[in-house]
């Protein structure tokens, strides 16, 4: 079965609804622990149990280079991308600490590094090239890349689903992808390309304006994609976008939590919800980054974030970060006491 047309189920609504009855009955008033009375519901819905089983939880970050950081459009050189998957093998990148301190496996795939890295235990091999085409220039990718990259991610997903991961938190590692993910964004949305372009890896001014005039540029070449969201995403997407899209493709099709980190795994997400609709009810969104056309992602998928912390490093470090409220729901649900259980009264209206 393949990406486009493996079925995907919407929420269990009864889940959900039992969900709601059970934080109602707990020892305070009615909705007073916010947002993740929300969340405990949209857990349940996708996990179609009232007390969801979060079971495991894997951080996947996938790797790839873009042709297009040719345009000097980041602060670091493509070598970077590489030399950091090397330090999240040895364990040295704070996705690596903040996985490990929220009880995550780590997994890092390379989809289309420029510079090959050694392959070994927690880093996976999805190679569909040495990196992306100038998206300014040409199609980033083939239409043949792009199924190769999707079809990887959602593969991948369902390796993770038999083994019986619940929760897959997104990350992502790309020098130049936030100009790719910009460029996505716009074409997704038709927001203008000053308020999706930020600094990414902390361009000056000046970086920033190149960023713009490439952005532009690539969606000019590539007008005839817009309204076409398979065709767009070859045509400015990264190996690494286009394998979330598959991650998330495959993950909403198993049931499991897609939570997703900033702007990069937030473009991936909205791609992946201009293919099939209804994988929109599986994402979370961790937090709200600091780069400007993350809010607009997060609005056009109606999503609300749980954290918002000025980030911009990626990586899945906003999700690693954000997993700990999602465990912390199904505590709740499942050890704090009930009114009746307490001896405690309740007015309908819950404790003041």
């Amino acid at each position: 079965m393949n990406f486009r047309d493996a079925p995907i189920r919407g929420l269990d609504v009864v889940a959900a609804q039992q969900c709601k009855a059970i934080l109602d009955a707990k020892t305070k008033p009615r909705n007073s622990l916010g947002q993740l009375e929300s969340l405990a519901c949209t857990l349940a819905g996708i996990r179609r149990a009232a007390i969801p089983d979060l079971g495991k939880a894997v951080m996947v970050v996938m790797a790839a280079d873009h042709g297009v950081a040719a345009n000097g459009v980041s602060a670091y050189p493509s070598e970077v991308t590489a030399q950091m998957i090397l330090n999240f093998a040895r364990g040295g990148a704070a996705i690596n600490v903040l996985a490990r301190q929220a009880g995550a496996e780590l997994l890092v795939v390379d989809v289309g590094v420029a510079h090959p890295v050694p392959f070994g235990p927690g880093v996976r091999d999805c190679r569909v090239g040495k990196g992306t085409r100038d998206m300014s220039v040409e199609p980033a990718m083939s239409a043949a890349e792009l199924e190769q990259a999707i079809s990887a991610g959602f593969a991948l997903a369902n390796e993770l689903a038999d083994s019986g991961v619940a929760v897959v938190g997104l990350g992502e590692m790309g020098i130049g992808n936030t100009t790719a993910a910009a460029a996505l964004v716009a074409g997704l949305t038709g927001a203008d390309v000053d308020t999706v372009v930020g600094p990414g890896t902390g361009v000056d001014d000046a970086g920033r304006a190149r960023k713009k005039e490439v952005v532009a540029r690539a969606l000019a070449l590539h007008a005839q994609t817009i309204g076409f969201p398979r065709q767009l995403l070859a045509a400015l997407g990264g190996f690494e976008i286009a394998g979330l899209v598959g991650l998330i493709l495959g993950s909403a099709h198993r049931g499991m939590v897609v939570l997703c980190d900033g702007y990069i795994t937030g473009a991936a997400a909205l791609a992946a919800v201009a293919l099939r609709p209804e994988a929109r009810d599986y994402l979370v969104a961790a937090h709200q980054s600091s780069e400007p056309g993350h809010r607009i992602v997060l609005e056009s998928l109606k999503l609300q974030p749980l954290l918002s912390l000025s980030l911009r490093l990626g990586e899945g470090t906003g999700a690693a970060l954000a997993l700990p409220l999602l465990q912390s729901v199904v505590r709740i649900l499942s050890e704090m006491a009930t009114f009746e259980s307490a001896g405690v009264s309740d007015t309908g209206a819950g404790v003041s």
